[in-house]
């Protein structure tokens, strides 16, 4: 039996190393803007939760605790319009990332089970995938896919790499089709607070499920909404047939978010404030950087949602992430998130403010 990681791609983000070092050298330094990752303070009323809760002795559960329950479950109602969420309806994960990356294994699926997933994706997809020696294919639309031994169809609406965003009439079908199919649908809505030229919506919609959560589930994360990317602090929502057993499963594994983190999210969700002032943030630095790299002769596709902007000026990703890091400044390249990405960059707007400034100078110079 071969090792687990012999399953594995080769980790993305080393074949970045050479380049990073070149943009370090730059004279004021590097301004990366390759991973999505929250350089803004944590909320203080956050903070204030995770620190009270600081005196947890006992392990928590991995259903979470009620006021947890109850945070997610009204956040889904006020924030994406949900009905008839209780709590037999939400799971709390340890950070999407886990989530994503097991999924396939907890769900039973094997050799002969297929998973499918955006052919611009985010790469864990297809490692989730790989881990649970299932068959993976990619699509532009699921529609088209053959639905033989097609057990789980991932969705990501905001898109990671791109910022597209599936129209309401779009996941009404999808989400129509894969029940006429029995295919079970995670929705990747990671992003969907962050929304820019759309408005995103939740497969949790009844207008998207006609009011009955059978076959679906979504899947959200705090990391990016409130910065609580170092928390790993997430929850999955929808069928409760789905996520009863996963429940299990994860009590066996030990898969719980640890007490503190949890008091967190309960604070977070409760607060809509500091998302819109979170928000602000990041618009602003899409809007510098947006503009800074039209100056340069990029084309912006998609980009309506999430936190990067999805460049290309039409060579491959590899020269535009080695002429940009010869200005100091770090890209992601396009074909980490598949083929058909290899003459885009992914430019996240993560970055501070300052960095930010310091990467539009170098561009618009």
């Amino acid at each position: 039996m071969s090792a687990v990681s012999d399953r594995l791609p080769t980790f993305p983000w080393d074949k970045l190393e050479p380049y990073k070092k070149t943009a370090a050298a730059h004279p004021d330094g590097i301004v990366d803007l390759s991973v999505g990752t929250p350089v803004d303070p944590v909320p203080e009323l956050v903070q204030k939760a995770l620190i009270d809760a600081a005196d947890s002795p006992g392990y928590p559960t991995v259903w979470g605790t009620p006021a947890l329950r109850d945070a997610i479950t009204g956040w889904l109602e006020r924030r994406l319009g949900a009905r008839g969420i209780t709590h037999r309806h939400v799971l709390p994960v340890v950070g999407s990332k886990e989530l994503v990356a097991w999924l396939p294994t907890q769900l039973g699926l094997g050799p002969g089970d297929k998973v499918a997933y955006p052919r611009l994706a985010y790469p864990t997809y297809e490692v989730g995938a790989r881990l649970a020696r299932a068959e993976y294919e990619v699509y532009d639309d699921p529609r088209d896919l053959d639905p033989a031994n097609l057990r789980l169809l991932w969705l990501n609406s905001p898109s990671n790499p791109t910022g597209k965003v599936l129209s309401r009439r779009e996941l009404t079908d999808i989400v129509a089709w894969a029940r006429a199919h029995d295919v079970l649908v995670f929705s990747d809505e990671c992003y969907l607070e962050l929304g820019w030229e759309a408005d995103p919506v939740s497969v949790l919609h009844p207008d998207v499920n006609g009011g009955s959560h059978d076959g679906i589930v979504a899947v959200h994360s705090l990391s990016k909404r409130s910065n609580l990317a170092g928390y790993r602090a997430a929850f999955v929502a929808g069928d409760p047939e789905v996520l009863h057993p996963l429940l299990q499963i994860r009590k066996h594994g030990g898969m719980m978010t640890s007490a503190p983190t949890q008091a967190a999210v309960v604070a977070a969700l409760g607060d809509d404030a500091h998302v819109q002032e979170q928000r602000a943030r990041y618009a602003a630095r899409r809007e510098a950087l947006r503009s800074a790299l039209l100056a340069r002769g990029f084309r912006i596709e998609h980009s309506e949602a999430s936190l990067y902007l999805w460049a290309t000026r039409e060579e491959s990703c590899w020269t535009t992430v080695a002429d940009l890091a010869e200005l100091g400044i770090l890209v992601a390249p396009g074909d980490f998130y598949g083929e058909a990405g290899d003459r885009h960059v992914r430019v996240a707007f993560t970055a501070t403010d300052e960095r930010v400034r310091a990467a539009v100078s170098r561009l618009t110079a």
